[in-house]
């Protein structure tokens, strides 16, 4: 169904399961801040449901659930379907990292009786949107030694959070002149992690107690920064939002909202016509370069594996294999604001409620960046989503002069594979509070799997 409020379409039962649905959501991104985490989550979700490491298998056949993961920020969950790999796949790609702010690998510095922590931002963030707010602290501390520690600090109910000071508005004469880009410069985005001093220390004594709380609770020196990825993501789990409970508010809907229903249709799913694979990646948010990022050989590798586990290998099957695939790239479409009707044209935008969305092309103005889906793709996606009954809707990203921007459908429409980007109308994207619609996240879980199981 085109462009309806996808309300309309529950009551009693039905409703239920979109609500209890988004319940599952809301943990999933409750506790999956980073892209660890979101792995981790993954592969502890697809292994309830019977899914094993690619590992374990010296053959596959139809209806074996694989997964595999890469370097702990990538996974892909797979079903082997009844065709030949060569003849494709039906993929589901998104991704898991999210606008944040970083911790530097020389981070820790006293001032005035404060012990802070120097960042640097990662993706697109509106700086001054990250102050006075209550954060958390997540990742990962790798030593000398071989040994990864965990790091979570922020979100259970008996820790202590940390935040991003700001000035006072009885002060702020000056700073608010200034635009709102630089109203908050990026070099001052500076964490506050203590103000005590360490008892028997007389230099940097508010530094040296913060490194010994950190040396108690995780055995770590304060040289171990150079090794540390470290994020500082927003404190608190997700919400109901709304007096109806219609919407969720939480961080990284963008794009973990697309993750998590591309991870479920996929895992929900028996075995089809065709092999299905739902692929998480990283550092989308940043060009989706480097070893985790789309632009890797890591997919194309995987591809490679379930060749030669189900036949004859060979490299010209790999590379029929990806010519051969049909893909939605799942990501998030900005949702229109009533608050901010100028910036998107009525016509052509997403509309929380009206289900999945579909961006047939991205990229900013002369669709620059863009990957541009056939138009007998979209044919295609249209006559599953109406057999299935699936409301799905249609979108640009704002005005054609207003901006843009892109996903990794172009990356992997590189192997000459048909993709097209669906995903999720979201508000407030790369805030620190983000909101999508429940019904749109069901929606959008119902859609991804009529597109593996029918197309």
């Amino acid at each position: 169904m085109y462009a309806k409020n996808a309300w309309k379409k529950y009551s009693g039962e039905a409703l239920q399961q979109v609500m209890a649905f988004n319940e599952e959501y809301k943990h999933f991104i409750s506790v999956g801040k980073t892209e660890r985490a979101c792995v981790n989550e993954a592969v502890r979700l697809a292994e309830t449901k019977g899914f094993k490491n690619l590992k374990e298998f010296d053959t596959l056949k139809t209806g074996d659930k694989v997964y595999v993961t890469n370097k702990g920020k990538n996974v892909a969950v797979m079903v082997i379907g009844k065709n030949k790999v060569e003849d494709g796949l039906r993929v589901l790609g998104a991704h898991i990292d999210s606008p944040r702010i970083d911790v530097k690998q020389n981070p820790l510095y006293e001032s005035n009786n404060f012990c802070l922590m120097d960042t640097h931002y990662y993706g697109g963030i509106k700086k001054y949107q990250w102050v006075t707010i209550p954060l958390a602290i997540y990742g990962v501390v790798c030593k000398k030694d071989g040994s990864v520690i965990d790091v979570v600090i922020g979100d259970d109910e008996n820790d202590p959070v940390v935040g991003i000071s700001d000035l006072l508005i009885h002060l702020s004469g000056d700073q608010m002149q200034k635009t709102a880009a630089k109203v908050i410069e990026g070099e001052a985005l500076d964490v506050t992690l203590g103000s005590m001093p360490l008892e028997g220390e007389e230099k940097n004594a508010v530094k040296a107690n913060v490194l010994k709380l950190l040396k108690e609770k995780y055995d770590f020196d304060e040289e171990d920064f150079l090794s540390a990825e470290l994020e500082i993501v927003p404190a608190g789990k997700a919400r109901d939002y709304g007096l109806d409970r219609s919407m969720v508010a939480g961080y990284g809907h963008d794009d973990r909202v697309c993750a998590y229903t591309s991870l479920m249709a996929v895992l929900d799913t028996p075995a089809c016509e065709y092999t299905t694979c739902a692929i998480l990646v990283d550092k989308e948010e940043v060009g989706s370069i480097g070893a985790t990022g789309a632009q890797s050989k890591w997919f194309e590798n995987v591809v490679a594996e379930l060749v030669n586990l189900t036949d004859t290998y060979s490299e010209l099957k790999v590379r029929h294999a990806l010519e051969n695939t049909k893909m939605l790239s799942s990501d998030v479409s900005v949702g229109f604001d009533p608050l901010f009707p100028g910036v998107t044209e009525s016509k052509n935008t997403a509309y929380l409620g009206n289900g999945i969305c579909f961006n047939k092309y991205t990229g900013s103005r002369g669709k620059s960046g863009c990957n541009d889906a056939m138009p007998e793709f979209m044919a295609e996606i249209r006559k599953v989503m109406d057999e299935e009954n699936v409301h799905f809707q249609t979108a640009e990203i704002g005005k054609v002069d207003q901006g843009g921007g892109g996903t990794i459908a172009y990356i992997l429409g590189n192997y000459n594979m048909n993709v097209i980007d669906a995903g999720i109308a979201v508000l407030n994207m790369h805030a620190p509070m983000e909101i999508v619609s429940k019904v749109d996240v069901y929606e959008a879980y119902l859609g991804y799997k009529a597109f593996i199981s029918k197309l």
